[in-house]
């Protein structure tokens, strides 16, 4: 059973009775808006966006719920930004930094909106939240005040789950200071039940200084924050939330998680939601982060892949496996050959997982309109692109055997679209053609062998009217074998004429589409 599947199977037992007296399931998911978010931020999207998405397909009311965290300090300055003028804000909450562009509300809003339009165009549905808006609009107060009441049993917590030891008369809340509006460099000293004493110290943090000012203020409707694994449970708590999963590194034993999970219990009586812990999602084996500027941004991916290809990528592994992107080495053609290979079974109405993830991979809308239609493979389309005076239409058609849909048409113009950016912006070089005007220096080293061979392709072509690449491509082989020549070298020989290449598309297809004239003096040139 697919994973998603399997996962709401679970969800369904686990609140069975929500579910009969019809009440809406709350899904909640987050991104701290503290710079470019990278691509592996979607992965948290897409796995309780399809949550979502087959509970509503079961018949079953819910709501994804989606924070843009706002309320968070910012703790240092992307290497993309200027360090100078970002510095003075450090320690600051996002939602007080200005927009890097001078346009957006906030720095916050600047990166959250380029992340909001790459997750419309996947097409899941998310409601959309600031976390700035719950303190401000009070909905955290009494879960500020039941927290600091509860100071000791939450420091005992700490303790008890993850081994972290705060000093006695530590209360968990954070002041925003009324002098310099720092948040990193407050300690509150005491609470009255209405109002907090703290200092702004100014060593406080180690990356930014404190201004020294003393005061007392209400720590209510946005002057505080929460500390973070403690304004998670209250997140459960506040939100009402019933599934919620989280990277593994907060999943893990004695992690945030299970600490905000006993905070939830303990302090505000509230059953943790559903937990579906998942993996990072690397590039090139790296895992990314936002605010420290290290990955590839989740617009530069949105820009690479198809939006149905993209949410293939997010949903093809389960939650628990890593997810390793490359986007200047095999990993996109092998992801399109991947999703063509489903499609193929979802078209031949097989009923497994495969049709399962292919189906899934178009967001709702898109599902009701899915009709069969020719997939040429990605690797042929880039090749395609690279050379100017190819019919790409004609060529597939050929492919195909058989003439080209509207259906067809609309899907090679899109793989047309991203082969063509895919190979100027991150394919390997061994992707990248070009037909040599002359005869390249390394075809001029062929051996005897080699030659003898493409002799003999010649005479092949020379007595076919019409060139068809699988004949030729199986004539090739037949030549191959029955000639005194190694299997690489015949193919060497090919593309070293042709490309200054040791490899290339599979070659009888790529004699096939080469200008006839051109293909054939080409050839008697090279076995002179």
């Amino acid at each position: 059973m697919f994973w998603a599947d399997q996962l709401v199977k679970e969800i369904e037992v686990k609140y069975k009775d929500k579910i009969n007296f019809k009440k809406a399931l709350i899904i909640r998911d987050e991104k701290t808006a503290s710079g470019r978010i990278h691509v592996g931020s979607l992965r948290g999207v897409a796995i309780h966006g399809l949550i979502s998405e087959i509970l509503e397909e079961n018949g079953i009311n819910n709501e994804f719920l989606y924070e843009i965290n706002d309320f968070d300090i910012m703790d240092n300055v992307p290497a993309y930004l200027d360090k100078e003028r970002f510095s003075p804000f450090l320690g600051k909450l996002l939602c007080f930094v200005p927009s890097p562009d001078g346009n957006a509300k906030n720095y916050a809003e600047y990166f959250a909106e380029e992340f909001i339009n790459v997750i419309k165009k996947t097409g899941f549905k998310l409601k959309y939240y600031r976390s700035s808006d719950l303190y401000k609009s009070g909905k955290y107060n009494e879960a500020i005040k039941i927290t600091i009441k509860n100071a000791d049993k939450i420091r005992e917590i700490y303790k008890r789950i993850s081994g972290a030891e705060k000093e006695l008369g530590w209360l968990p809340i954070q002041i925003i200071c009324e002098k310099c509006g720092k948040l990193s460099t407050t300690k509150a000293t005491s609470f009255d039940g209405e109002r907090v004493k703290y200092v702004c110290e100014k060593n406080f943090v180690e990356w930014t200084n404190g201004c020294g000012h003393r005061g007392e203020i209400s720590p209510f409707d946005g002057n505080s924050k929460l500390p973070w694994k403690v304004e998670w449970a209250a997140k459960f708590s506040v939100l009402g939330i019933d599934i919620e999963g989280a990277g593994k590194d907060h999943s893990t034993k004695g992690g945030a998680r299970e600490v905000a999970d006993a905070i939830s219990r303990e302090i505000f009586n509230h059953e943790p939601p559903f937990n579906i812990p998942y993996e990072f999602f690397h590039i090139a084996g790296k895992k990314m982060s936002s605010s420290k500027g290290i990955g590839v941004s989740l617009k530069e991916i949105s820009d690479l892949l198809q939006p149905e290809i993209l949410r293939f990528l997010m949903i093809n592994k389960e939650p628990k496996r890593v997810i390793d992107f490359v986007p200047d080495g095999d990993t996109v053609p092998v992801l399109y050959d991947s999703y063509d290979e489903m499609a193929g079974h979802y078209f031949e109405n097989i009923k497994d997982d495969y049709a399962r993830i292919f189906f899934l991979s178009h967001g709702p809308l898109e599902r009701k309109r899915i009709e069969k239609r020719f997939l040429p493979r990605f690797l042929q389309i880039s090749f395609l692109v690279q050379m100017p005076h190819i019919d790409t239409n004609k060529e597939i058609e050929k492919i195909k055997n058989d003439k080209l849909t509207d259906l067809d048409k609309e899907e090679i113009e899109k793989r047309t679209y991203y082969a063509d950016y895919w190979i100027k912006n991150y394919a390997p070089e061994k992707y990248k053609y070009q037909l040599q005007e002359n005869i390249p220096e390394t075809a001029k080293k062929l051996n005897v062998h080699q030659k003898e061979a493409l002799r003999l392709i010649l005479d092949y072509i020379k007595s076919q009217n019409i060139l068809d690449g699988k004949l030729l491509h199986e004539k090739i082989h037949e030549i191959k074998e029955s000639s005194d020549i190694k299997p690489q070298e015949i193919f060497s020989a090919i593309y070293a004429s042709f490309l200054n290449k040791e490899n290339g598309p599979k070659a009888g297809w790529f004699l096939s589409v080469l200008n006839r004239d051109f293909l054939e003096k080409r050839l008697e040139e090279v076995i002179k």
